[in-house]
């Protein structure tokens, strides 16, 4: 997915989840000031994010992010990692190590 593709789902997520205006969910829009989310909102965010990406999401790392921008960079991370919403590091690729 490009940077694009995850903003736009964030969007379109965000304005969902918590009924707002698509057009005032920006990169740039601060997502407990602007947005006016609160920490519940941030734990159903989460939870929508880590079902989308099928990884478990740190809590630290959400506690970081100030814009939906931030969690643009964040989910792009997630859906690079190996690490499932299990929490256990997916199998080393076998061709890797021959």
């Amino acid at each position: 997915m490009t940077h694009e593709e995850i903003l736009a789902y964030l969007q379109r997520t965000i304005a969902e989840l918590f009924e707002l205006d698509a057009e005032q969910v920006r990169a740039e829009s601060t997502v407990f000031d602007e947005l006016d989310l609160d920490s519940i909102d941030a734990m159903d965010l989460v939870a929508k994010l880590q079902q989308f990406t099928g990884r478990r999401i740190e809590e630290d790392s959400m506690r970081r992010v100030k814009t939906v921008g931030d969690i643009a960079v964040l989910l792009a991370a997630q859906l690079a990692s190996s690490v499932p919403a299990g929490g256990e590091s997916a199998p080393p690729d076998a061709s890797a190590t021959s």
